[in-house]
C-alpha cells in the first residue's frame, strides 16, 4: 500500500507539472480529478504513508484561528527606489567609488507578496511573509498550495535552506477571480497584487488554494554547508533544484547596458501574464554585498527602479454621470475596453466639470488613461490632435440624472439636493448598514435594492419594521434567510452613539468625527441641540462640518427619520466603554495589516483608553502601530524618529491582553 500511495504521488506531480509548468497536459481534467480523490482515500486509511509532497496537501486544509508569528532568521530588507537615470548613475558612481570592478544583476520587481520559504531535510517546512521585516505570519499551509513551489528538493540540495520570493496573482487567474466575485455581487479585488496578499492570507487555505496563486524565487538566504561567489550563481543553482526564479536576470559590466536592460523590461511589460512595478538592480557579488552592508533602511548593494504608470490610449465613447450619496454628480468616461496594468478599463472617473474643461475633454476624443497607484483608472490627457472634425464640449446637466430635480452649482462640485432622490437614497440605505457605520449582516447592495423595488422600504428607517412573511416571499429568500436578516436588524439598534451619527450620512461626519461628536456630548439630543459655534468648538469638528450638522438636523425630514428611528428602539446614547486612560495624551497612526485586530478595532481599543488615532504621521504622534505590509507611513515614522509598535508591543503598553 505505501508503494501504491507512492506511486500515485509521483504519477500525479508529474500529471500537475505537464499541466502547470509546461502547458502539455497528458490527461483530461476528468481522469486527474479521478486519481487524486483515490489517493485522498488512500491517505486516509494509511495516514502513515501520505508523502511530504502529496497532491492532496496543494488543496487547502481547515480555517486556522490565526496567523502564528515568525522571526525571520536572516532580516528581510526592503529596497530603496529610484525613479529617473539620475538616481540609476547615482547608485552606479557610489558601488564603484568602492569597487570599480562591480558588476551588476537586473530582475522584473514582481509586484506581489514577499514571502520567506524554508526547507529543513529538503523537504517544505515552512513559509512566512515579510511583515515588518523581522517578524512575518507563518503562512505554510496556503504556501503549500502554490503548484510550482517544490515541496521535496533534490539529494544535491543542502538539509537546510530558506529562500525569498514574491507571491504573485497570474492576470488570467485575476481576471477570472474578479468575474466571479462580481457574479457574487462581491467586492473586487482593486489589482491583482491586492488580491495576492488577501489570498495568501486567507485562513481557510482551501480559499487560498482555489485563487491560483504562483511564486517567483529571487534570493538565497541561507544555504547551510554550502557557498557561492555570486548572486548569479545562486539563482542557476535555485533553478537547476526546482524553484521558479525571477525571469529575464542578467549580468552586466556597465550602468549603461544596465539601463538599457531596465528601458527593455519596461517596454515588454504590458506582454507579461504578471504585474511588475519596476526592475531591480542587484551588485553580483556576495563578497563585495557583504562589506557594502545596508543602512538601517535599505542594502546599500540594490537599488529598486521603479516605472511610472503604464499608460494606454482608447475612444472616450461618452461620459455618463453618476449620482452618489451625498447627492454629487460625478462625470464617468465610458471608454472602449483596454488592458492596462494587469486588468480591462472600460471606465473612468472625471472629477468634475472643471477637470473636463482644463484639459478639454468632449465626448469621441481619443484619450491616454492611466491607472493612478496602479489601482484607480484616469483619464491623463486628450489627443485633441487626433481630432477630425469638431466635437461638442461636456457640459454637467442641469437636472439631476436620476430624480430630474434642479441641480445646484457647488463649485467645483455640481449637487443634487433632493433627499428623496433614488440614487442617493439607495447609496444612503447601503451606508447606514455597512460595516462601519450599524454593520447590519446580510443587507449588501442587491438586498437593499429588492427591499426598494418591491417598496418593503422607502428609507433605513423603515428596515426596523420589516415583517418576516414578506421577506421569506421574496426570491432568494426564505424562512431562514429572513430570520437571520431580522435578527442581524434587531442586534444593530443597540449600536453605540458614533455609529449612528456615522451612518445618517452627514457630510463630512465619517467614523472620525462621529467618535469625536459621540464622546463629547454623549447623547443625539445633545448634538441636535447644539449651535454653531459649540459644535465647531469641538476638536476635528471645523465651521463648515458644524454648518452641515446644523442643516441636517434643521431638515423636517430628517427629524421625522430620527423619530422614526426612536420609535423603533435604536440606541441614541453613547456608552463609554473606556478601558482606562493610560493612552490620554497620545496620538497614534495606524498602518499595514495587524494580526488579530481590524484597525476600527484596534482605534477603538486606543480611544477607549483616551488615546487618539491619526491618519497622517507628523512630530505629534506618539506612536506609529504598524501591521504586515505597512506602506509610507512606517517609512516616515522611522524617517522622523517616531516609535513603531508592533500589536504585541501594542497590547502591552495599552496594559491590555486578547485571549486568542
Amino acid at each position: 500500500m505505501e508503494q501504491k500511495i507512492k506511486h500515485l504521488t509521483e504519477q500525479l506531480n508529474r500529471y500537475a507539472k505537464l499541466y502547470y509548468e509546461e502547458d502539455t497536459p497528458e490527461i483530461s481534467d476528468y481522469e486527474y480529478d479521478q486519481l487524486l480523490r483515490q489517493l485522498a482515500e488512500l491517505e486516509e486509511s494509511y495516514p502513515q504513508f501520505r508523502q511530504p509532497d502529496s497532491p492532496t496537501l496543494r488543496i487547502g486544509g481547515e480555517a486556522k484561528k490565526e496567523f502564528e508569528k515568525v522571526q525571520h532568521e536572516i532580516p528581510m530588507e526592503s529596497l530603496q527606489d529610484a525613479f529617473s537615470k539620475e538616481e540609476v548613475i547615482e547608485f552606479d558612481q557610489k558601488v564603484k567609488a568602492i569597487f570599480p570592478d562591480a558588476q551588476y544583476v537586473t530582475e522584473l520587481k514582481i509586484d506581489g507578496l514577499s514571502v520567506a520559504v524554508e526547507y529543513r531535510q529538503r523537504q517544505f517546512f515552512r513559509g512566512a511573509t515579510r511583515g515588518n521585516g523581522t517578524i512575518g505570519e507563518d503562512v505554510t499551509e496556503n504556501l503549500r498550495t502554490v503548484r510550482s513551489l517544490p515541496m521535496i528538493l533534490p539529494k544535491d540540495a543542502p538539509d537546510r535552506l530558506i529562500v525569498r520570493g514574491e507571491v504573485y496573482m497570474p492576470r488570467p487567474a485575476f481576471e477570472t477571480l474578479n468575474k466571479t466575485r462580481e457574479q457574487n455581487r462581491e467586492s473586487l479585488f482593486a489589482n491583482p497584487r491586492n488580491a495576492a496578499a488577501g489570498s495568501l492570507r486567507q485562513l481557510d487555505s482551501r480559499i487560498t488554494a482555489r485563487r491560483n496563486l504562483d511564486i517567483f524565487v529571487f534570493n538565497l538566504q541561507l544555504c547551510e554547508g554550502m557557498s557561492f561567489a555570486s548572486h548569479t550563481q545562486t539563482l542557476d543553482k535555485l533553478n537547476a533544484w526546482g524553484f521558479p526564479v525571477s525571469p529575464f536576470y542578467s549580468r552586466f559590466d556597465s550602468i549603461e547596458h544596465v539601463w538599457e536592460e531596465i528601458q527593455r523590461l519596461g517596454k515588454i511589460r504590458p506582454t507579461l501574464s504578471f504585474d511588475i512595478d519596476g526592475a531591480v538592480i542587484k551588485v553580483d557579488s556576495l563578497e563585495q554585498r557583504a562589506l557594502l552592508g545596508s543602512t538601517s533602511k535599505f542594502p546599500k548593494w540594490a537599488l529598486a527602479f521603479k516605472y511610472p504608470p503604464e499608460e494606454k490610449t482608447t475612444l472616450l465613447r461618452e461620459i455618463q454621470v453618476n449620482v452618489g450619496r451625498t447627492g454629487v454628480l460625478t462625470p464617468l468616461a465610458i471608454l472602449n475596453p483596454v488592458q492596462i496594468a494587469g486588468s480591462t478599463v472600460s471606465r473612468a472617473t472625471l472629477h468634475n466639470q472643471d477637470f473636463i474643461e482644463q484639459k478639454d475633454i468632449r465626448p469621441g476624443d481619443w484619450v491616454v488613461i492611466r491607472k493612478a497607484g496602479d489601482i484607480i483608472p484616469e483619464v491623463v490627457r486628450a489627443l485633441t490632435e487626433e481630432r477630425t472634425g469638431p466635437l461638442p464640449k461636456f457640459h454637467m446637466p442641469d437636472c439631476c440624472p436620476s430624480c430630474g430635480g434642479k441641480t445646484v452649482e457647488e463649485f467645483p462640485i455640481v449637487r443634487c439636493n433632493n433627499i428623496d432622490c433614488p440614487a442617493q437614497l439607495l447609496k444612503n440605505i447601503v451606508h447606514f448598514v455597512s460595516k462601519e457605520a450599524m454593520d447590519i449582516d446580510g443587507l449588501g447592495q442587491a438586498v437593499v435594492e429588492t427591499l426598494l423595488r418591491e417598496e418593503l422600504i422607502h428609507s433605513a428607517a423603515d428596515l426596523y419594521s420589516l415583517q418576516k412573511e414578506p421577506l421569506a416571499a421574496l426570491e432568494g429568500f426564505g424562512e431562514k434567510s429572513a430570520d437571520n436578516l431580522l435578527a442581524a436588524i434587531q442586534v444593530s439598534k443597540a449600536q453605540n452613539l458614533d455609529r449612528l451619527l456615522c451612518a445618517l450620512g452627514i457630510r463630512q461626519v465619517g467614523q472620525k468625527a462621529a467618535a469625536v461628536l459621540a464622546r463629547k456630548f454623549g447623547t443625539l439630543e445633545a448634538i441636535a441641540n447644539a449651535d454653531e459655534e459649540t459644535l465647531t468648538a469641538v476638536e476635528d469638528v471645523g465651521p463648515v462640518t458644524a454648518r452641515y450638522i446644523r442643516e441636517y438636523f434643521d431638515e423636517e425630514r430628517n427629524q421625522a427619520f430620527l423619530e422614526h428611528l426612536r420609535q423603533a428602539g435604536v440606541n441614541f446614547t453613547f456608552r463609554l466603554d473606556q478601558t482606562g486612560t493610560n493612552l490620554e495624551g497620545m496620538t497614534f497612526v495606524l498602518t499595514g495589516t495587524l494580526p488579530h485586530y481590524t484597525r476600527e478595532e484596534a482605534s477603538a481599543l486606543i480611544q477607549q483608553a483616551g488615546g487618539k488615532v491619526s491618519s497622517s504621521v507628523s512630530k505629534k504622534t506618539s506612536y506609529v502601530l504598524a501591521g504586515a505590509e505597512a506602506g509610507s507611513k512606517l517609512k516616515k515614522a522611522m524617517a522622523l524618529g517616531i516609535p513603531v509598535l508592533n500589536e504585541e508591543d501594542f497590547l502591552t503598553l495599552l496594559n491590555r491582553t486578547k485571549s486568542l
